[in-house]
């Protein structure tokens, strides 16, 4: 019987291969359009929100008291999404996954304007080590190249409001209705692209194309498990192991190899990662403090 933070771990670990394996998709999907991969990813992924819908809500699991943040939720996520599938097709896998680990830093730098939040000299040190880390993986320059590498970074930029956004609607809103408005909004929305021209695909490529949705699908809900059963503070290190998994993939599928400065970066962009998230667990455990001697 495993306990409950070893539970924790296990879904994490799920979460990460799950995600892991529909990055290989997306990226192999080169011949077909983003519109048309967005169906699949938004269509097979609202399946298995159903399975966590409490039974008291089936009639009306839909209602919301906030559709406007939902709808910016959404539309950032959207271009979060889209950001990554272009990426995803055009760099490396390894790179990709590297600039994405900097998601947290602009999230840090959203909170001061968004949620007012008081951001230490601890978290300016590591967003100064993010950037630093980014630059190095990028080498910005005016190159055919390099113009690709600003998709990773609207991909977290958008990733930075999606999460300022969940931590304002999960105060009144399930995790599983903000996920389900997410997927059936890129579902209605990828067919605006159809007059693009989307491409039939063969029965073996329509199966591969539907197992974006579903590992997506699995991957969100396998991480809600996660942090629902284990300390955050335990389980988030783990998803550094999407960057092994794209190294793995990246060289036995495409053969790509990372460059020292991605792998220098990635570093980099890692630690500054961890930084923010050490103190944001040290602030939380100072304002409970606060909070039970009051």
């Amino acid at each position: 019987m495993l306990s409950k933070n070893q539970l924790g771990f296990l879904y994490m670990f799920l979460s990460i291969c799950a995600f892991s394996l529909m990055d290989v998709i997306v990226k192999w999907s080169t011949d077909y359009p983003i519109g048309q991969v967005l169906f699949f990813r938004g269509f097979f992924g609202i399946i298995f929100y159903f399975f966590v819908i409490p039974k008291d809500r089936l009639h009306n699991f839909y209602k919301t008291s906030r559709p406007g943040l939902h709808a910016l939720r959404c539309l950032s996520g959207l271009i979060a999404l889209v950001a990554i599938f272009i990426a995803l097709r055009k760099l490396p896998l390894a790179t990709v996954v590297s600039i994405s680990f900097a998601a947290p830093i602009f999230t840090t730098i959203f909170s001061i304007f968004l949620l007012s939040e008081k951001v230490g000299i601890f978290r300016w040190l590591a967003v100064i080590i993010g950037f630093l880390g980014i630059l190095i993986i990028t080498e910005p320059g005016i190159t055919e190249l390099n113009i690709y590498y600003v998709f990773p970074i609207i991909f977290c930029l958008g990733l930075s409001y999606v999460a300022i956004a969940i931590r304002q609607l999960s105060t009144t809103e399930p995790v599983w209705l903000i996920s389900f408005y997410f997927s059936l909004s890129i579902t209605f929305l990828s067919f605006l692209t159809i007059p693009q021209g989307w491409v039939m695909p063969s029965i073996e490529d329509f199966m591969l194309l539907s197992f974006i949705g579903i590992f997506g699908g699995v991957a969100n809900l396998w991480l809600s498990q996660s942090y629902k059963y284990s300390e955050v503070s335990l389980v988030t290190p783990l998803k550094y192991l999407a960057l092994v998994f794209a190294i793995f993939f990246g060289y036995f599928i495409w053969d790509e190899v990372p460059t020292l400065k991605t792998i220098v970066g990635a570093i980099l962009v890692i630690i500054s990662t961890l930084i923010i998230f050490r103190r944001e667990i040290y602030n939380k455990k100072i304002i409970t403090s606060k909070t039970v001697n009051d």
